[in-house]
């Protein structure tokens, strides 16, 4: 009958089989130990019953036999301290329990054959094979048809038989210790693996709830910044309203003193005129900051179109406008017809995320006189893929951090400068149209970032 359940979990038993693997060295050690110490104790029998046993002393053969022994058990204790000894832990521990088997054969064989009362100690070696070395059942069927052949060997190389009812009670004891010790081994491993299974399950369920309330967390502080996104539009529509009003007034305004410059004299008119357009660029600069902010708050966030490159980036630099005009140098290449399928409102918040990390780069970073902070935008059409790259020459990204700074709640920032959701957000906006975010950075140079979508014709 198999120790194993018919059924297993995927990875599971090959789990199970490497903590087995690891556990049997250290149990092979334990097993080692006790033939060290337990071998040249047993000399305290050997004084007892073998002292003076037929006109001879056979004490001190005895133990350095046992001494022997007890140093072939120490070498192999040596050798599972080694790679290459704990890869041989499966046979090393075979041998270790049959190296007192061994050594005391030789001793029945010497002595009294299988009259030996020394038959018991067969049995506390099959004992410890079953309490301590938590051998697989095939091993211990292995172990214990090894153990009987060895006792025979040994009573018939002494030559003389005892009485029948000496050599049936060995035999029976023998054989009975034997079965227990398989039957026993058997058992224990199916509790073993039943018990390994348990804490595998448990260990599984564990990283799926932390993975399920790491993920709910994101969920929440992403519902809440959708909370606060909806509260803005909702406000910004009021606080549109109340600007178009009076921008209105004063565009109705800028028109009606264009018509009364043709009544100025001349020499006035190119000074007059030139106001005016100071005044008129400044108008639609507030139109097109309150226009971004219609769009950015509107709250129709799942209408997907064909967006211009353009319109995504010069929203996204106008919301940053005070954080790096005549501070940076920001260089854009940019097809004017490079376009991508997704929604207006979620690309310009992953350039926002993008040029806010840049940004925050290039305030970590002294720059020498020979360098200047700046951004590059880069885009291009590659066959059947669009790529754009933002890229800076702020203070980069550290190697070990690189692999997790998509991660939620990932970042180095000091604590209160940043909840680590920024790239992690854009991570999720760029695969849910089906594009792909992939970083390049070394550590006080630069820091890239290419994102990569499917060209939609």
């Amino acid at each position: 009958m198999s120790s194993l359940p018919d059924k297993i979990q995927p990875g599971l038993l090959q789990a199970f089989q490497s903590a087995e693997a690891l556990e049997r060295v250290g149990n092979t050690k334990i097993g080692c130990i006790l033939v060290i110490t337990l071998m040249p104790a047993g000399t305290l029998a050997d004084y007892f019953v073998y002292h003076h046993w037929q006109g001879r002393d056979w004490l001190w053969p005895f133990f350095f036999l046992r001494l022997l022994c007890s140093a072939r058990a120490a070498a192999i204790w040596g050798l599972l301290l080694t790679d290459r000894g704990r890869k041989l832990g499966k046979p090393l521990g075979v041998i270790v329990p049959l190296l007192p088997v061994v050594f005391l054969a030789g001793m029945i064989a010497a002595t009294e054959g299988f009259a030996s009362p020394y038959y018991a100690a067969l049995n506390l070696v099959l004992l410890a094979v079953g309490a301590v070395l938590h051998w697989t059942p095939k091993e211990s069927v292995i172990a214990v048809g090894l153990v009987i052949p060895i006792y025979i060997g040994a009573g018939c190389f002494h030559g003389s038989l005892p009485s029948m009812r000496i050599l049936f009670s060995n035999f029976y004891f023998i054989a009975l210790m034997d079965v227990i010790v398989v039957v026993g081994t058997h058992f224990q491993s199916r509790a073993r693996f039943r018990e390994f299974a348990l804490r595998f399950e448990l260990d599984l369920n564990r990283k799926a709830l932390e993975t399920s309330l790491q993920q709910l967390k994101e969920n929440e502080l992403q519902l809440v910044q959708s909370e606060k996104l909806a509260s803005l539009g909702r406000m910004s529509a009021g606080i549109i309203h109340e600007i178009n009003n009076p921008l209105n007034f004063a565009t109705t305004g800028l028109f009606t003193l264009r018509k009364k410059a043709r009544h100025l004299v001349p020499d006035q008119q190119a000074d007059y005129t030139e106001v005016l357009t100071d005044v008129e660029d400044g108008l639609k600069r507030v139109q097109a900051i309150v226009s971004d902010l219609r769009t950015f708050t509107h709250p129709d966030v799942e209408q997907l179109d064909v967006v211009r490159i353009s319109e995504v980036l010069t929203p996204a630099l106008r919301f940053l406008s005070d954080e790096w005009r005549e501070k940076i140098h920001i260089e854009q290449q940019l097809p004017e017809d490079l376009a991508i399928r997704g929604n207006k409102n979620k690309l310009i918040q992953v350039m926002v995320n993008l040029l806010q990390n840049s940004l925050d780069a290039l305030k970590e970073k002294t720059f020498p006189a020979s360098e200047s902070p700046a951004i590059w935008i880069t885009g291009h059409r590659d066959k059947a893929r669009i790529k754009l790259v933002v890229r800076d020459n702020g203070s980069g990204i550290d190697a070990e951090h690189q692999g997790k700074i998509f991660d939620p709640f990932f970042t180095t920032k000091a604590v209160g400068a940043g909840m680590g959701l920024g790239l992690s957000v854009c991570y999720r906006i760029v695969q849910e149209y089906k594009g792909t975010i992939t970083l390049r950075s070394q550590r006080g140079q630069f820091c890239e970032f290419t994102l990569d979508f499917p060209f939609e014709g």
